[in-house]
């Protein structure tokens, strides 16, 4: 294995001549204008954390962005709204909360109202020439009209002379699926590797993390090309430059989860001089930004009053806002599996909100097992070889988390049940419940539900020409999760409740209560029938937990047969919780059946069907 000296990309950027423009961008040479419209130019990378050196990073091989940190402004404190690609590009694109629009879920098709446009369509009402190059899964129904040109080949060169050029340029270097074939490193050793304290310390891991770094790199090089070829085009004096990551990641445990590691991500912003009139006066901020705030951000740059119906608060330009106070995250299904949590970040703290705290962290997911990192950390696990740390992502989680990040940037030290923070937990507690109620947090309606409602209609009009009672909702969902034994007797009155998302979360309840579920079999027993199969796999759950077995798996059973698939997925999901003698010769010929019919179908919902059923055909042998 050949490791390459750390300074050798700083050789490679000397040779390519980018230590010259990057020298260019750092001085400059023109005189401010306020003028004229200045081009913006966004860089997304995929997947990854701060591993860049000018975030103090010492194993990360990043000149390209480190000059550009250099000569620009570093944000110490910027989050996506939720821990994945698709529901946080839906963010990205509209300036809006998913959860707010009932987008949260991976791989949504759900409309949302007329009035909101993707915010590339105000600047191309400006004049300006917009194009991506190239990635959308926006996650919810395309605009396309919002471009000039979205494709592998779309670039700023194509506008008509004079015109200014808002361009985004996406970079798939340090996706999670580069890892999924490990190669030798050639640029980091995997000696010197920083595993973080929640992986355990094997030899895959190692290589999997110097891989990753070594990724970075690549895509730092890319960062250069995408520089040099501004500097070539005479435009890179007239262009304000973001580069940020989609998310965190990539290593389990990150990309996906509800912790600083899966939700921070880097942002640098360079400023030209004839821009710098627009650039803060620090060049490095720990002001609190999220992705809800950059298309607000990007229209104020350019001298564009956000619309109403954005979410966000600029941070720069000419409507930039007061620092924020709060930074608001949300996290639904991931892929096969179903969970439901929010979190709040302040300048000291990270909150973390459990709505499923009876779900462990590391559920099986198909796309998450391929990494060898994730393979090895389970296998430690079973072996029994993992320390309190490690060990909790394959265990149930609180209902409540809370991380101090100056002395815990992993996010692994929960202070919640520690007295000396109680102050601080309830403030986040209450901004949090207030976030939700505010605004109508959809994200509490199970997927099945959601779809009755809506129909062909978004969902937030839906939801609010219907009348549907949100606050109950939520409230409920609340009671449910945390210490549901000392709301015991409002959830069983509200197991008759006439919203159905009322009846899930009630049932849900008592399933998270475990021991006190058995004292209200007739209850749950009452709800077997209920119209809503969303509402009878809350219940087949509090029946399990409450050792009413038979009638549990008669409902489980009953709903793979249901004609919506996220009440087959839901019943799957059930399924891979119980022990091998309680799965029936019916539901386990089912469940080969969904392998058999479910893989080559085009909805996402049937496609998750399908990953989860086939986990199971390998897990119990069928």
């Amino acid at each position: 294995m050949m490791n390459h000296p750390k300074n050798e990309s700083w050789q490679l950027l000397k040779k390519t001549g980018l230590f010259f423009i990057l020298g260019f961008f750092l001085f400059g040479c023109s005189e401010p204008d306020t003028k004229e419209l200045p081009n913006i130019l966004w860089i997304t990378s995929e997947d990854n954390s701060a591993f860049i050196g000018a975030y103090g990073d010492d194993y990360a091989d990043t000149p390209n962005l480190d000059k550009l940190a250099e000569a620009g402004i570093v944000y110490e404190n910027a989050y996506a709204t939720t821990p994945v690609c698709a529901p946080a590009r839906f963010t990205l694109i509209t300036g809006t909360y998913g959860n707010r629009m009932g987008t949260e879920n991976m791989r949504s098709v759900n409309p949302i109202p007329d009035n909101i446009r993707f915010y590339p369509a105000y600047l191309k009402d400006l004049g300006y020439h917009t194009t991506n190059n190239v990635k959308k899964d926006y996650n919810t129904v395309d605009q396309p009209e919002a471009w000039d040109e979205s494709s592998q080949e779309a670039h700023y060169s194509d506008r008509a002379e004079g015109q200014p050029f808002f361009h985004i340029r996406n970079l798939t270097t340090t996706h999670e699926s580069r890892l999924h074939d490990p190669i030798d490193t050639l640029i980091h050793n995997p000696a010197d590797a920083p595993v973080p304290p929640y992986h355990p310390d094997t030899e895959t891991v190692r290589r999997d993390w110097a891989h990753y770094y070594d990724q970075m790199t690549l895509m730092d090089e890319q960062v250069g090309k995408i520089l040099q070829e501004l500097e070539e085009s005479g435009e890179a004096e007239n262009t304000i430059i973001f580069y940020y990551g989609d998310h965190g990641g990539a290593l389990p445990g990150s990309k996906r989860f509800m912790n600083q590691r899966g939700l921070r991500v880097p942002l640098i912003v360079y400023f030209p001089q004839k821009y710098e009139h627009l650039a803060p006066k620090e060049k490095r901020t720990d002001r609190l930004v999220s992705f809800v705030d950059f298309p607000a951000t990007l229209l104020s740059i350019a001298g564009i009053k956000p619309p109403e119906h954005m979410d966000g608060e600029p941070f720069l330009g000419e409507y930039e806002t007061e620092p924020r106070e709060y930074v608001y995250m949300y996290r639904g299904r991931m892929d096969e599996r179903y969970d439901l949590s929010r979190a709040i970040r302040d300048q000291d703290y990270l909150y973390v909100r459990n709505y499923m705290p009876q779900r462990i962290y590391g559920q099986y997911l198909w796309y998450l097992w391929m990494a060898p990192t994730m393979q090895s950390w389970e296998e430690e696990y079973q072996k029994g070889n993992l320390n309190e740390i490690q060990r909790q992502f394959f265990e149930p989680k609180p209902a409540e988390e809370l991380y101090l990040i100056s002395e815990d940037p992993w996010s692994v030290h929960n202070l919640a049940a520690d007295s000396a923070y109680q102050e601080d937990l309830l403030q986040l507690r209450e901004a949090n419940s207030e976030w939700i109620r505010e605004i109508s947090d959809l994200g509490f309606i199970p997927e099945g539900i959601l779809d009755d409602i809506g129909g062909t209609r978004p969902l937030y009009n839906a939801v609010r020409e219907d009348n549907v009672p949100i606050e109950e909702i939520i409230e409920t969902a609340e009671m449910a999760s945390q210490q549901p034994e000392n709301q015991i007797d409002e959830l069983v009155n509200r197991l008759s409740h006439s919203d159905p998302s009322v009846r899930f979360w009630a049932a849900m309840g008592l399933a998270i209560s475990e021991d006190l579920a058995g004292e209200y079999e007739a209850e749950l027993l009452a709800l077997r029938d209920d119209p809503s199969g969303e509402v009878q796999m809350a219940v087949a759950e509090a029946l399990m937990a409450s050792g009413e077995t038979s009638a549990s798996i008669e409902l489980i059973q009953e709903a793979l047969s249901d004609p919506d698939d996220h009440v087959k997925l839901r019943a799957v999901n059930l399924i891979e919780t119980l022990d091998e003698s309680l799965i029936t010769d019916d539901i386990k010929n089912t469940i080969r059946r969904f392998v058999n019919e479910f893989e080559n179908q085009e909805a996402a919902a049937a496609g998750y069907v399908f990953r989860a059923s086939e986990r199971l055909v390998d897990k119990l042998e069928l």
